[in-house]
């Protein structure tokens, strides 16, 4: 049956329908963030079902029982749709729709509909209809879907073959289109090499933002382009979109932080995950996110203020080693915590006390005394207010400046290119100008000091 569209003055009414398989710890968190993601589509949450099973019926999802029970609901509460928290069949979606009467979507299609609308660049586009296809390909069959693609299919598929049928041809349409989205995305990541290749061959550090969606990420690297950028009239067009809302930002960002030393490194930030992140999605963005292997050191930016923070570290561990990206090393960056109610100090303890997987040391049981606070590889912070940016930085550069040693030269006068070189990739301390030449106390690159060691005083 074709979707029912909400009027102008009212957003689309949702019940949401949870399935507890073998009492899921993360079952009400997943609940919560379903909720959420119906919200980010523009929809009004009215109600919401759940059920708890050992086993998931094949045919319907949930028991043959509770689809009845779904359907009245839906109806009593005047839901325009009915959305489930976990990826359905091709079968159970045309099994529950026909039941329900009722526009049925499952998790996996709640989240392709976000990343749809927020994809900017032509490569996220690319990436999120790729996905999008490949998700509606095998559920095509009675739900009354409608091909509206971008470009066109070519003129030979026009014309339906002898015998063909209708859902045949939307299938090969499909396909097709496909093909032509994984060819143009082939060319954009030669041209994604070419510009990786490029940054590594200029020897400059990496870091890499990575966490959870909505935890932060976007902010941060605003917050350190508002510190260390020199131009005020550059800022503004530096930096990225932030705003309090799911999978704000899909597409990769890289700036140069220069710092005061003279130091510098590339800041990246890339799409943010999530519990049950489609499969597909992960596949089709799979070259955006491979710019998280290339860096030197991870900051995983974890949204403190949200209470279940620690399941959302688990979500970033596993895609982390899903992209081969687990073993880089990593700096935890708890962020918001300018939002914790300092007050409620059970909270803060409880919160406090956890320790967190592949954490050296866990926060302490403590309540906070002033931000910024570190521990260890963990630094607690509010990017949004500027608190602990500098601190953080600091321990930026402890990981990716390991290669840095203090050291005096004498450079004769004759090398007088050699001074210029390390006024531009040395943090010079101080320079004095003798007769036999010029005496420069810095901070300068290991590799650089053994190049020319002939010129250091011991």
């Amino acid at each position: 049956m074709e979707e029912n569209y909400s009027s102008e003055d009212r957003l689309t009414r949702a019940l949401i329908v949870g399935v507890n398989l073998n009492s899921d710890p993360d079952f009400e968190t997943s609940l919560s963030e379903l909720e959420s993601l119906a919200e980010a589509c523009h929809m009004e949450v009215v109600g919401v079902e759940t059920q708890n099973v050992s086993q998931i019926n094949t045919g319907v999802y949930v028991g043959t029982g509770k689809v009845d029970e779904i359907k009245a609901v839906a109806h009593m509460l005047e839901a325009d749709v009915v959305i489930f928290d976990n990826t359905l069949s091709p079968m159970q979606l045309r099994n529950l729709t026909e039941i329900i009467d009722r526009p049925v979507y499952d998790r996996t299609n709640l989240i392709l509909r976000i990343f749809s609308s927020r994809a900017r660049t032509k490569e996220a586009q690319i990436q999120v209809e790729t996905a999008r296809l490949q998700y509606e390909l095998p559920r095509l069959t009675g739900l009354g879907t409608v091909l509206s693609r971008q470009g066109g299919g070519s003129g030979s598929l026009s014309n339906r073959g002898a015998g063909e049928t209708k859902l045949e041809l939307d299938k090969r349409k499909i396909r097709h289109r496909i093909s032509e989205l994984k060819k143009e995305l082939k060319e954009i990541e030669k041209t994604r090499e070419t510009q990786r290749k490029r940054r590594l061959g200029q020897g400059i550090p990496q870091v890499a933002l990575v966490g959870y969606t909505n935890a932060g990420k976007s902010t941060l690297m605003n917050a350190l382009i508002d510190r260390y950028e020199k131009q005020e009239d550059k800022k503004e067009e530096r930096k990225v979109m932030a705003q309090d809302m799911l999978f704000a930002t899909l597409d990769t960002t890289i700036r140069k932080i220069e710092l005061p030393d003279k130091k510098e490194f590339l800041l990246s930030d890339t799409v943010g995950f999530i519990n049950k992140l489609p499969h597909n999605l992960v596949q089709a963005f799979h070259s955006t996110l491979e710019e998280v292997r290339y860096a030197d050191v991870l900051l995983e930016v974890i949204d403190y203020s949200d209470e279940h923070y620690p399941d959302h570290m688990r979500v970033t561990r596993d895609t982390l080693k899903e992209l081969g990206a687990d073993e880089i090393p990593c700096i935890y960056v708890f962020n918001k915590c300018d939002l914790v109610e300092k007050k409620d100090s059970d909270r803060l303890e409880e919160r406090n006390g956890v320790i967190h997987t592949n954490l050296q040391e866990a926060a302490g049981r403590e309540p906070f005394p002033t931000l910024p606070v570190i521990k260890g590889d963990s630094i607690y912070m509010a990017a949004g207010q500027g608190i602990g940016i500098e601190e953080l930085v600091s321990m930026i550069s402890s990981h990716i400046y390991q290669d840095y040693v203090d050291c005096t030269m004498l450079i004769p006068y004759t090398q007088g290119g050699l001074v210029s070189y390390f006024n531009e990739n040395a943090t010079v301390k101080n320079v004095e100008y003798l007769g036999e030449g010029t005496r420069i106390t810095m901070n300068c690159l290991l590799k650089d000091l053994q190049k020319y060691k002939e010129y250091v005083e011991i």
